[in-house]
């Protein structure tokens, strides 16, 4: 198992228990004790908990409410799932598109997937997902990052320079994520700083794409980014509850399992 597979888990287990223990861990990934507390000692300082005697806690200031993980620490969680979904819409990328990608965990690795012999352009707000990219350098695709305010703990550029650059382009696709989907077609998200842009991207966009793991159909964010029509898409994980996703196809929604 490597290192992130490793912390998403130990996430996981923050979550549903609020404390770990390094021997238990060690004895579940049949590892070293000592590489265990590595991986507590970079999950210390992401803040996301607190080392103990034996283990850690989980950090109280999560639990807060509004609380966002830092995006290095998003793009640990549901690790599989989201690298499944990243690899499942870059498939649907053509030759000759235009495409926005937001700033997400989830879309952040889609740039890795595309077929190196589709040309197509990429706008983006996203500073983690043009440092991906830059790792496997693609000559085909032309990434236009637009301009804002840099928000350090995210990666991404917001605010109303953000709004107006990204006011000059009508791509033909937007591949984004959200904190939440609802049976009722109402997507919800937890940045008030960035949804403006998205707001305007989905409106500008011929196609939606909403990236979602199975978490999103349970959870809601603080903040309305759009309501679904016919003719969105949704790609999602295995995971996802049959029934919500059901709901969702009687509005005319596109729903794609991987």
């Amino acid at each position: 198992m490597y290192n992130v597979e490793r912390k998403a888990e130990i996430i996981n287990l923050l979550e549903k228990h609020g404390q770990v223990e390094v021997n238990s861990l060690a004895r579940q990934f049949q590892i070293s004790r000592e590489t265990i507390r590595r991986d507590l000692a970079e999950l210390e300082r992401e803040g996301i908990l607190t080392r103990t005697h034996g283990g850690a806690v989980y950090n109280q200031k999560v639990r807060g409410p509004g609380y966002e993980y830092p995006v290095s620490v998003r793009g640990i969680q549901r690790y599989h799932e989201k690298n499944a979904i990243c690899k499942y819409a870059a498939g649907l990328i053509q030759d000759g598109d235009t495409v926005f990608v937001d700033n997400s965990s989830t879309t952040v690795y889609l740039a890795r997937y595309i077929p190196r012999t589709i040309h197509a352009t990429l706008i983006t707000n996203s500073i983690k997902l043009l440092m991906v990219a830059a790792k496997s350098p693609n000559p085909n695709i032309l990434f236009i990052c637009l301009g804002g305010v840099f928000k350090e703990s995210n990666l991404s550029l917001y605010g109303s320079a953000t709004v107006k650059h990204c006011a000059e382009f009508y791509p033909n696709k937007a591949f984004m994520s959200c904190a939440g989907i609802a049976p009722s077609g109402l997507v919800t998200d937890a940045s008030v700083q960035e949804i403006e842009t998205k707001r305007l991207m989905i409106e500008h966009s011929r196609e939606l794409f909403l990236l979602a793991d199975y978490t999103k159909f349970s959870a809601a964010g603080q903040v309305f980014l759009t309501n679904l029509s016919p003719g969105n898409n949704i790609i999602t994980d295995s995971k996802a509850d049959g029934e919500k996703l059901e709901a969702l196809k009687s509005l005319g929604v596109r729903i794609s399992v991987v």
